[in-house]
């Protein structure tokens, strides 16, 4: 064993932290977050912050915070990604706040539907995560546009490089789609046989629609528009009110005049952004 681990354990069995994290490594990793990310992480957050990172110095055998920081004063592009991948958080679920994709079926696309000449149908899930909200999206569009004739496109992107991956594959364990119908589960999973046993994996017309990439919604953006609608639930709750504002600007540019935007429960747009009028529960409609 080596001596840093041998330190390492000596603190932890006296009741000690594992690693060494001053306040100063903290302030520093704060501001790197804020910087690459737009996350606020406010005193809270900071044995979640230690709790994340942990992982990464165990693998790098390094003992004090203030080495790992020095990794990233650095500039190492690899790390950096670690690092982002580590501090941001992944919570979703087939259909979460399953009321945005009733709308979305019964008022939404069936407007779209009526009113869009050239059959062309945009749309992004800006915050993916690990995949289950842009195929969620991705039924909803297969069971409700026209069969033929629409030239439709979902955009998934996420920050973490690594749940980007996982989206792309499309495999979950058996127990992530047991509150999806069964029904759906028969058109759109296939069922894994021997090694992948108690697994499912989307099926082609479903990932077909689809386009997943990493994207930090801080940088630029490599999409044009016009989007006829956007999901971006659950994400601007770890921003602070002038990135917000910035960010629903952003959206906004990429929607036409009644465009939708759909965000998560605990987010609203009041005293944010002028741009959007509130017409159901989290449902936003572009003004101007």
């Amino acid at each position: 064993m080596s001596h840093a681990n041998a330190a390492r354990k000596e603190r932890v069995s006296s009741g000690e932290r594992e690693f060494i994290f001053t306040d100063a490594d903290f302030e520093f990793i704060r501001q790197l977050v804020a910087k690459k990310t737009g996350i606020v992480l406010n005193d809270a957050k900071r044995n979640l912050v230690y709790s994340r990172l942990s992982r990464r110095l165990r693998q790098l055998g390094q003992e004090h915070f203030a080495d790992y920081c020095d990794l990233l004063k650095a500039g190492d592009d690899g790390e950096l990604v670690n690092f982002t991948n580590a501090i941001t958080t992944n919570l979703t679920s087939f259909f979460r706040e399953n009321h945005h994709f009733d709308y979305l079926r019964d008022t939404l696309l069936p407007e779209l539907i009526q009113g869009k000449a050239d059959r062309r149908l945009r749309c992004w899930s800006a915050g993916c995560s690990t995949g289950e909200e842009p195929y969620s999206i991705a039924m909803v569009l297969r069971e409700t546009l026209p069969e033929k004739g629409w030239d439709t496109r979902l955009l998934a992107t996420d920050l973490d490089s690594d749940v980007v991956a996982k989206a792309q594959r499309g495999i979950y364990a058996q127990e992530r789609v047991t509150g999806i119908s069964p029904k759906r589960l028969r058109r759109w999973f296939l069922r894994g046989k021997v090694d992948n046993e108690g697994m499912v994996q989307v099926r082609p017309p479903l990932r077909e629609l689809i386009a997943f990439r990493q994207l930090n919604l801080m940088q630029e953006w490599p999409i044009s528009g016009p989007l006829d609608f956007i999901f971006c639930r659950n994400v601007v709750i770890y921003f602070d009110k002038p990135t917000q504002k910035v960010l629903f600007d952003r959206y906004a540019e990429l929607l036409p005049v009644g465009g939708h935007l759909f965000i998560g429960h605990s987010e609203s747009l009041f005293k944010v952004s002028d741009r959007f009028k509130l017409i159901g529960k989290t449902i936003y409609r572009k003004v101007y």
